[in-house]
């Protein structure tokens, strides 16, 4: 691997860098944009997704050169200096570490629940999540917990959007994913396959968490930060839990409440780093 180095921020080489912010990378070049040493270092080190590209600094060239070595001479990388970096993106890129990566084709929710045949799975669906933030850190904590998959309905935001890629530290690299039309349907489904379903709420009717009746194959239901899941959904789902608080707050934080609920309820142990 052999750093080709680019001084002219026109330069067409790293015409896909340009304007990062842009969200129509997806619809131009069926890419996504991973963003930091330890994402990128993720994305080169995994098998799903294929990296098109990376640009970096010198310094995060020293940092991730190990990783680098692996991809041999088929996925260019681009050096430049932070400043012409900036230049190229539009803003500052503070680990000065970018990665353009195809997305390849989309999983099938179906297929997702097919394989979810561990005696003991978890599964988490996402109603309506548009806030990459949220999603980011759900994918996070899906990956630390060792949920199996997540589905999200097709009005939640991309989880390969590069600001939930960066939130999630590379989460969504690791954890399955694929999009449903309707919630409602997913929990029909997902109980028909043996899961139960279960509806994280505030409601104050709904059971604690801590009493929540356990089973080996579970779904959690998540829906938007605000309006929470639908009436449908709740009411296709086996049960509602909800995560008791004091009474300063009328709820959580979408991802911190869903964090609470996979490490309460998601019934894998804890996978080792090794």
């Amino acid at each position: 691997m052999q750093p080709v180095t680019i001084t002219d921020p026109d330069d067409p080489r790293v015409a896909l860098y340009r304007d990062v912010r842009d969200r129509d990378l997806q619809s131009r070049a069926g890419l996504f944009m991973a963003e930091g040493r330890f994402v990128v270092a993720m994305v080169l080190a995994q098998t799903r997704f294929t990296p098109h590209s990376v640009l970096v600094t010198e310094p995060a060239l020293q940092s991730i050169q190990s990783t680098l070595k692996s991809i041999g001479d088929a996925t260019p990388v681009y050096l430049a200096s932070q400043e012409v970096m900036d230049a190229i993106t539009g803003f500052h890129i503070h680990r000065g570490c970018l990665a353009a990566v195809h997305r390849g084709d989309p999983l099938d929710a179906g297929t997702l629940i097919a394989a979810a045949r561990s005696p003991d799975e978890c599964l988490v669906v996402l109603e309506d999540t548009a806030n990459h933030d949220n999603v980011g850190a759900v994918f996070r904590s899906a990956a630390a917990f060792g949920v199996g998959a997540v589905l999200l309905t097709t009005r939640s935001c991309d989880p390969l959007y590069r600001k939930a890629v960066r939130v999630s530290m590379g989460g969504v690299l690791r954890v399955p994913f694929a999009f449903i039309d309707s919630a409602a349907d997913a929990a029909r489904a997902l109980r028909a396959a043996g899961i139960t379903a279960i509806a994280l709420t505030p409601a104050l009717d709904a059971f604690d968490i801590a009493d929540a009746p356990r089973a080996h194959r579970v779904a959690l239901f998540i829906g938007a930060e605000g309006p929470g899941l639908t009436p449908a959904t709740i009411d296709a789902c086996d049960l509602r839990v909800r995560v008791p608080t004091t009474d300063l707050v009328d709820s959580l934080n979408l991802s911190v409440a869903a964090g609470i609920a996979m490490h309460a309820l998601a019934p894998l142990p804890l996978r080792s780093r090794a």
